[in-house]
């Protein structure tokens, strides 16, 4: 879909975010997504299902994070000798043998950030949806886009995976119910993040704020 020009009637006025050429955008149905005739680059993008698809997988990521702290990650066995690990528990564990800042780095890439990241969407998409003027909206969606670098769940299972084959010959090694909830987290993020469009949001609340 490509935007009308400036003169044509619209809802709202935006400029593209690579050439700064102005258009006048008309409302957007589901599954559409709006591109700039001079360069282009999507301006905006309103994902298949609308923003009732972005509250649905953001919810279901939240629900798999805490699955995925609740339960063992792994248990090793060890010369009869069974130690059972979580997320939370590796930090703790790396703690203890001296790596504090690793320790911190682990806890809020895996744990805190992914946390305050599902949080802060939802909490920005269901004001949108709702058409509620839920207070600091603007100021969570700002910060959506300084959270994301923090959030690092692929990162964490390469580096488990490695630990996994390394220590393979080493101890008995089963997968608890947290390690496929966290699998599925990361999936279920990286969708909800693709249907994440901090553009259309943008428009949304100043489009309301005009009204």
């Amino acid at each position: 879909m490509h935007c009308s020009s400036p003169n044509s009637p619209a809802t709202s006025l935006i400029a593209c975010h690579e050439c700064d050429s102005l258009y006048q955008l008309p409302s957007l149905t589901p599954g559409t997504t709006a591109r700039c005739n001079c360069c282009g680059a999507v301006l905006l993008r309103y994902p298949k299902g609308g923003l009732t698809r972005v509250i649905a997988l953001y919810s279901a990521a939240l629900i798999l994070l805490v699955l995925a702290n609740a339960f063992p990650f792994l248990s090793l066995e060890i010369q009869g000798r069974l130690e059972v690990t979580t997320i939370m528990g590796a930090s703790v564990a790396l703690y203890n043998e001296g790596m504090g800042e690793l320790a911190v780095v682990v806890l809020i890439t895996t744990v805190i950030g992914p946390a305050l990241m599902i949080c802060s969407a939802l909490y920005v998409v269901y004001s949108v949806h709702s058409r509620r003027r839920l207070p600091f909206t603007r100021t969570v969606l700002n910060w959506i886009s300084d959270l994301e670098p923090w959030v690092m769940l692929d990162v964490f299972m390469l580096g488990v995976l490695v630990s996994f084959v390394k220590r393979g010959n080493m101890a008995t090694m089963h997968v608890g119910l947290s390690l496929y909830a966290f699998i599925g987290l990361i999936l279920v993020s990286a969708a909800a993040s693709s249907a994440f469009d901090p553009h259309y949001l943008w428009q949304q609340l100043d489009y309301r704020k005009e009204k």
